[in-house]
């Protein structure tokens, strides 16, 4: 689910704040790009927000018999949070930016707008 509130909220900034032009006005291969930039920003809040209970999972499948408390104990609340981070940014941006690059480029492939970003509004010539 995080990844699905981040990215929407991510592309919808991006549009806004970055490229600085609604998105009809941006060229199909711009919307894509946005999308797997979108992806990947997603990706990272998405790998830091479960990375402590990944760690802790891990650490209970280890060591068999311990506890919640040994693992804090072990690897300490730093560790839980930090351990293997910049890796798992790195396997889960990647995964999911590209993930977002597929999903949008078979939309276009099949004649569908790209995922994310503000409702479009009407060009002021079709109003």
């Amino acid at each position: 689910m995080m990844k699905f509130a981040s990215f929407e909220n991510i592309v919808e900034r991006i549009y806004k704040h970055v490229i600085s032009k609604p998105k009809y006005e941006c060229s199909i291969s711009q919307q894509v790009g946005v999308s797997i930039v979108g992806g990947y920003m997603a990706g990272i809040l998405c790998a830091v927000v479960s990375h402590p209970a990944d760690n802790l999972v891990s650490f209970l499948n280890n060591s068999k018999g311990a506890s919640v408390a040994d693992a804090v104990k072990k690897l300490g609340l730093w560790g839980m949070f930090t351990r293997g981070l910049p890796l798992r940014i790195l396997m889960v941006g990647t995964l999911t930016g590209a993930q977002w690059g597929i999903y949008d480029s078979f939309k276009v492939f099949v004649g569908l707008p790209t995922t994310g970003g503000v409702a479009p509004a009407l060009p002021p010539s079709a109003a």
